[in-house]
């Protein structure tokens, strides 16, 4: 049974103009198990952006894409099958300035790989934003991390989140790379559970949500434990567990 959670904060746009947002990263393994669960754990995580890997790629995937956003009071922001996997999901209250998916260098033999990415408003506050999900081959998983960075800094934002599937442990050399140059959040701010594979047997985190400096982390983890958030569900909505994080974006 999971321990009941100490409160994460809610969003908010604070008198400044800056604004807590939550936000949740989540591999969904294409929609094939168990949608109505899927969507109960992401409405009861409460986020205003859900960083999406494995969407819907195939037939019909707008449809199942946004019949999930729908299902989790959200809509679709942008990614999908135009960007290889990654997705972005929203809340009314996100403003959004505009959105671009990007292909990633297709390594012959290996799964195309891309970005969902969007610059978005809450109140005053401007936050850039990147669904990923890297590559299982390490040399490739590694220029991804480098072009992943990338992304962020040419985004024409002061602050950016990335989030997704980084394949890898925080020992390995990508999420390294990664988090010497981003927070990682869950070390940041730990807060709820650690490890995100596999659902049905967690024992290591490979999912992350990663913040540009200034950005203050006010908690990250697996939500188990979260009101409306049961282990049945988890088990039965993906083979993941999401990360969810509650960040405070200056003005």
């Amino acid at each position: 049974m999971a321990t009941p959670l100490s409160p994460l904060p809610n969003s908010r746009t604070e008198r400044d103009g800056s604004a807590v947002v939550r936000i949740l990263s989540y591999n969904i393994r294409s929609m094939r198990d168990d949608t109505a669960a899927l969507a109960r754990v992401i409405r009861s995580c409460t986020p205003d952006l859900v960083l999406v890997q494995e969407a819907p790629r195939f037939f019909r995937w707008r449809k199942k894409l946004a019949r999930l956003a729908r299902a989790a009071d959200l809509v679709t922001l942008s990614g999908g099958g135009t960007a290889a996997g990654p997705a972005l999901l929203c809340s009314l209250r996100t403003t959004v300035e505009r959105t671009e998916d990007v292909l990633l260098p297709l390594t012959p033999g290996l799964h195309r790989r891309g970005f969902a990415t969007a610059v978005v408003r809450f109140g005053g506050a401007r936050l850039g934003v990147v669904s990923c999900h890297l590559s299982l081959q390490k040399d490739e998983r590694y220029e991804q991390g480098g072009m992943l960075l990338d992304r962020l800094a040419g985004m024409g934002v002061d602050h950016a989140v990335a989030g997704g599937d980084l394949n890898e442990r925080p020992e390995g050399r990508t999420f390294r790379r990664l988090a010497e140059n981003l927070q990682d959040c869950r070390a940041t701010a730990p807060w709820g559970g650690e490890h995100t594979s596999t659902a049905a047997d967690p024992h290591q985190r490979i999912d992350a949500v990663l913040a540009t400096q200034g950005i203050e982390v006010l908690g990250c983890g697996v939500p188990l434990g979260l009101p409306g958030v049961t282990e049945d569900d988890l088990r039965a909505a993906t083979d993941h567990l999401p990360v969810l994080a509650a960040l405070k974006v200056p003005a």
